[in-house]
């Protein structure tokens, strides 16, 4: 038996003494340990877990979603004992392969998308419209920011110096830091200094980053009324197609999980520093990128095929 075989039986051995059956998961089990005995693999790892999870043989077409949640539940638990003997074993997250219905697939941006947004949305009208709306679009694109993260920052959250954000209204309410690139930072700099002219009291303390017309922080339903707008103008949303200002969340990680798996880098190390990025507490809310997308599905699967080949 191989190293991987007699930690299988072990945990079974363990499993059945306290009264389960796992006839399925030992099948299981036994196709993802060859994998990992084919493939030289000594440790588990979550994005490794993630792609055999989701590669199903070739021919099944139906109820994917709940053949590839089956496979990872039935990996999870051998992880779990696994990290147990050693922490250097990661554990798979619950929710990763969600039911369509319950979680769309989001629109992803072309990169010639998000330039004409842009300049459709600088386009919006001669005044405030056009100053902020460009600069708020770019901070979602740029950041993977939700957009209440970003309506919600504070003149004294976005540090122009040092190009970092401090976002303290994220949906967990964890407060993090989100550096920016330097265009992006020059940017938002531009901004800050058209708003304080434009301000009839820019010494006024510490209000909201992103204002209204009347110094007010800018509102949800105003931003997503222009985005909506610039969007048409640009030829974006159709009768067909209605993308969301939260796609741009989406397309940000996704875009950051592409280049990684074309860079060769090692995903699964990067991960944990994505997740903390964009505010996710869980960190299926991450992985669930690697089943949204065709493309990073794709990686994925020829990542597992390669492997196979080589073994």
């Amino acid at each position: 038996m191989t190293r991987w075989e007699d930690h299988v039986a072990d945990y079974l051995r363990l499993r059945r003494q306290l009264g389960a059956g796992l006839a399925w998961d030992e099948h299981l089990l036994g196709q993802y340990t060859a994998h990992l005995a084919a493939s030289g693999d000594e440790t588990i790892t979550v994005t490794g877990a993630v792609a055999w999870a989701g590669f199903l043989p070739a021919g099944v077409t139906t109820r994917p979603a709940t053949r590839a949640s089956t496979r990872l539940t039935a990996l999870r638990g051998f992880a779990v004992y696994m990290h147990a003997l050693d922490p250097v074993h990661e554990v798979p997250p619950h929710g990763v392969f969600a039911r369509p219905v319950q979680r769309p697939t989001p629109h992803i941006y072309t990169n010639a998308e998000i330039t004409a947004l842009l300049e459709a949305a600088g386009q919006l009208d001669r005044g405030v419209r056009a100053q902020t709306y460009p600069v708020l679009f770019a901070l979602l694109a740029a950041t993977g920011l939700r957009v209440g993260e970003a309506l919600g920052l504070d003149r004294d959250d976005v540090n122009l110096e040092t190009g970092v954000l401090s976002v303290s209204r994220g949906k967990s309410g964890t407060p993090r830091l989100v550096p920016v690139h330097e265009r992006t930072r020059t940017a938002l700099e531009r901004y800050a200094a058209w708003r304080d002219e434009r301000d009839q009291n820019p010494d006024g303390g510490n209000g909201p980053f992103f204002t209204e017309r009347d110094g007010a922080r800018l509102r949800y339903g105003n931003a997503r009324g222009a985005f909506v707008q610039a969007c048409n103008a640009a030829g974006i949303r159709t009768e067909t197609q209605h993308p969301r200002m939260h796609s741009l969340r989406h397309t940000f990680a996704v875009n950051t999980l592409l280049g990684w798996y074309r860079d060769g880098v090692d995903v699964a190390a990067r991960m944990p520093v994505l997740s903390t990025y964009l505010g996710h507490t869980d960190p299926a809310n991450t992985y669930w990128y690697l089943s949204a997308v065709p493309e990073l599905l794709a990686h994925a699967a020829t990542r597992l095929a390669d492997a196979h080949e080589e073994a």
